[in-house]
């Protein structure tokens, strides 16, 4: 009778201790880094209310809906739906140039539309622009994108006033138009990467396959690729979203940081992080809190952001 060699003799299936306790110490040194980061976030969470207490006690949640902003002392008064409507809104702007533009590019930089040796230098110059400080979008947008943007403006508002959101006539500097834009560029970045990614690791046999099939080039990027890649696109989409809402200064230097609600997107508006970036250096008592409230605001917003952004990465899964 042959007798059967061991594992250990054979060596199949034997690990050395040394490697299983890498193995378990990297699991707890992941799993510590993991509630590290949880622990950082609550403890983000727990500071911003316990500072806004103050105006959440006093304002309460019609601080949400109440326009007017008076630091004054003796006659406080706070409220934030001006600089939430800005945030929404400018985030909005952003999202409707750059999305199309941001795809559009993916598409480009990853469909061998062109030679192999331009694609690099133009992706790598697209990526780029997530490494600009935002205070250097802000000089541009000043000095450069403002005087460009007035003259569309100037004709958006004389041949398209009766849309109500080209209604009133530019003030000819800063306000939404162009903060909207200047978002816009920043947030590229990160829907051409993610978009691009996406696209790039779908498996070869769905272009062929369908391309077999008699699909054109076309059809097989609009029914095929971009269904396919669509929970990635959208996860890109939800992030840039969430840095749109919380960039600050390119948007104070541009927005024009008036506490104002205007349908029309030609005017000066305001934003959360222009607002506490503006004013929390000189802000006492009351005021810090009321500061301190449109800051949690603004956390739960990106909240809901990232938690919307994950249900529908989930159900875009589920169904491709």
């Amino acid at each position: 009778m042959t007798a059967t060699p061991s594992r250990r003799q054979t060596g199949v299936g034997f690990r050395p201790h040394t490697e299983k306790t890498f193995d378990t110490g990297f699991v707890w040194l992941t799993l510590a880094f993991a509630l590290t980061i949880g622990l950082i976030l609550l403890s983000i969470a727990i500071v911003i209310t316990w500072r806004a207490w103050p105006a959440i006690q006093t304002y309460g949640l019609g601080f949400l809906f109440s326009s007017s902003w008076n630091p004054v002392k003796g006659r406080e008064q706070f409220g934030a739906l001006p600089v939430i409507y800005g945030t929404l809104v400018s985030s909005l702007i952003s999202l409707v140039i750059a999305i199309p533009l941001g795809i559009g590019t993916a598409l480009f930089l990853s469909e061998n539309f062109i030679p192999l040796k331009f694609r690099t230098p133009l992706v790598f110059l697209v990526e780029l622009l997530a490494a600009i400080p935002s205070v250097v979008y802000g000089l541009w947008g000043i000095f450069v994108l403002i005087p460009l943007v007035n003259p569309i403006a100037v004709w958006l508002h004389n041949y398209l006033g009766w849309i109500p959101i080209f209604s009133t006539p530019p003030a000819g500097g800063p306000g939404m138009f162009p903060a909207g834009i200047v978002l816009s560029i920043m947030i590229l970045p990160i829907i051409t990467a993610i978009s691009r990614d996406s696209l790039a690791c779908l498996p070869p046999d769905l272009r062929q396959a369908s391309l077999g099939l008699g699909a054109t080039r076309w059809e097989t990027i609009f029914r095929v690729l971009i269904p396919a890649a669509f929970s990635g696109i959208v996860g890109g989409i939800m992030l840039a979203l969430g840095r749109a809402m919380g960039e600050t200064m390119a948007v104070t230097m541009i927005i024009g940081n008036v506490n104002r609600i205007s349908i029309s997107i030609l005017e000066p508006a305001n934003t959360i992080s222009s607002l506490i970036a503006n004013q929390f250096a000189e802000a006492s008592g009351m005021q810090v809190a009321a500061l301190m409230y449109a800051g949690l605001v603004l956390m739960i917003l990106t909240f809901v952001v990232n938690i919307a952004a994950d249900f529908i990465v989930s159900q875009v899964k589920a169904k491709y």
